[in-house]
């Protein structure tokens, strides 16, 4: 009992003692006088605390990449030969059929900007149409994966367990197969046209775009604001796709832009090899094989469309390599 009194005593004091303390704070503050204060300068005045403006992530990267002067320049390029793509064909008066016997193989003139080829048909249009064909054929490939992979990648990444291990052992089964062989197997099987060619390269074409958004997907969905969801009863379909892909768009853009050019040279390939686009509709690869034979004769008819196929897939690269630098979130600054 003393012991118990003594303790409440010495509490008491302490209590007593930061009252004091807290008083003679407040009587010293109470006690400051106008000068007690001095003025501050002009100059001081003007310094203000250096603050970075608040920026959503998306902001951030387009920030990035727009510093990034080689994917800027990448993006331009690529916009300019998406334009000539549509509109070459209405720049000159010659038609992308028509044979010309009396102009067969001419040069680069003021006539022909690119010169004619072994029909006398005009090179710039057939070229600017092969490039729009290609362009498509890599576009309509890359949208195809994307829609298949985000699905059947969010399905793996958000049930996981048995379905996340027969749908990835599919995956690794089809992955395993050659993409070549199986493109060229569909295509000699069904008549060679861009739907098939879009099919075939599709066919395998998704598995690396459903890895990425099954990875993604995996690594978000036990964070905080996923779980508040599920807690509230949001259905799977709405988390995944009001939650998790959209914070995995990074890496699924940047993947697009890299199979954009694969699926460019894989039908330029295709149809050097004459299991593409048939004549007398042209393509990059279809142009490149017409002039192969007069190669060291007639330069000009391999040297647009290779040029063109050439720097079409370096700024679809560099500007994946820009987009992929602008969404790291370990080169933020």
């Amino acid at each position: 009992m003393a012991e118990g009194n003594n303790n409440k005593s010495k509490e008491i004091v302490q209590e007593g003692l930061v009252g004091a303390t807290a008083s003679s704070n407040l009587a010293n503050t109470a006690s400051f006088t106008v000068a007690d204060f001095e003025k501050l300068h002009a100059e001081e005045k003007a310094i203000k605390p250096v603050m970075r403006e608040s920026i959503s992530a998306g902001r951030d990267a387009w920030l990035r990449l727009k510093a990034n002067k080689l994917a800027m320049i990448s993006i331009i390029i690529l916009l300019l030969i998406g334009l000539f793509a549509i509109i070459g064909q209405y720049l000159t008066p010659h038609d992308y059929q028509t044979q010309n016997f009396d102009k067969i193989n001419h040069p680069p003139s003021s006539e022909h900007w690119f010169g004619t080829d072994s029909l006398g048909r005009d090179m710039f249009e057939r070229t600017w149409m092969g490039a729009g064909i290609s362009l498509q054929v890599g576009i309509y490939a890359a949208l195809v994966d994307l829609v298949l992979g985000v699905i059947i990648g969010g399905i793996m990444g958000y049930y996981g367990g048995r379905v996340d291990e027969i749908l990835n052992r599919i995956c690794e089964i089809l992955y395993s197969i050659p993409n070549m062989l199986v493109v060229i197997l569909l295509i000699v099987v069904l008549n060679p046209s861009m739907f098939t060619i879009v099919l075939a390269l599709s066919i395998t074409g998704w598995i690396s775009m459903a890895w990425i958004v099954r990875g993604q997907v995996m690594q978000l969905k036990n964070q905080e604001y996923v779980l508040a969801a599920r807690a509230l009863g949001a259905s799977p379909f709405r988390i995944m796709f009001k939650h998790l892909i959209p914070n995995s768009l990074g890496p699924i853009i940047v993947t697009i832009t890299m199979t954009v050019p694969q699926a460019i040279f894989a039908e330029a390939f295709l149809s050097f090899l004459g299991l593409g686009i048939q004549l007398p509709t042209a393509s990059l690869g279809t142009l490149i094989n017409d002039a192969l034979k007069a190669m060291t004769i007639y330069p000009w008819r391999m040297l647009f469309p290779a040029v063109l196929i050439s720097l079409t897939m370096l700024c679809f690269n560099i500007f994946g390599d820009g987009l992929r630098d602008a969404f790291d979130p370990k080169l933020k600054k």
